[in-house]
C-alpha cells in the first residue's frame, strides 16, 4: 500500500505544467502605457498536498508573473508588463477543504508587454 501511494505521488508530480502564449502586436493598434509589443498570457497547474500545506508541484501568482509574464516579455524585447488580469485557486479558509489529501491549483495572468 505505501508503495501504491508513493507511486501516485511520483506520478502526479510530474502532472504540473506551465503554458505560455503570446501574440505579437502592433503599437499603434493596442493602446498601452509605452508601446506594445505582445499580448501574453500564462497559466500554470500545481499539485499541492494536505488542505494545500504541502506544495509538491507549485503554482501561485509568482510564478506566474515574474517566472513566465516577464521572462517572456524580455525575451521579446518589451521591458516591461501592463498586468492586465491575474487569478489564483484560493488556498485557504473554505478553501482548504477541497485540497484534503491531493489538491489541483491553478494560477494564470495576462498582460501587454511594452517598451
Amino acid at each position: 500500500m505505501k508503495k501504491l501511494i508513493l507511486s501516485a505521488v511520483a506520478a502526479a508530480s510530474l502532472v504540473g505544467c506551465t503554458s505560455v502564449e503570446s501574440a505579437v502586436v502592433s503599437g499603434s493598434e493596442i493602446a498601452a502605457n509605452g508601446e506594445a509589443v505582445a499580448v501574453i498570457q500564462g497559466s500554470s497547474l500545481g499539485l499541492t498536498a494536505i488542505f494545500h500545506i504541502i506544495d509538491i508541484v507549485q503554482s501561485d501568482l509568482d510564478t506566474v508573473v515574474n517566472k513566465l509574464l516577464i521572462s517572456e516579455a524580455k525575451a521579446m524585447g518589451a521591458s516591461k508588463i501592463d498586468l492586465k488580469s491575474a487569478s489564483t485557486t484560493p488556498r485557504h479558509g473554505i478553501f482548504a477543504l477541497f485540497g484534503t489529501i491531493i489538491g489541483i491549483t491553478s494560477s494564470s495572468a495576462t498582460g501587454v508587454a511594452v517598451k
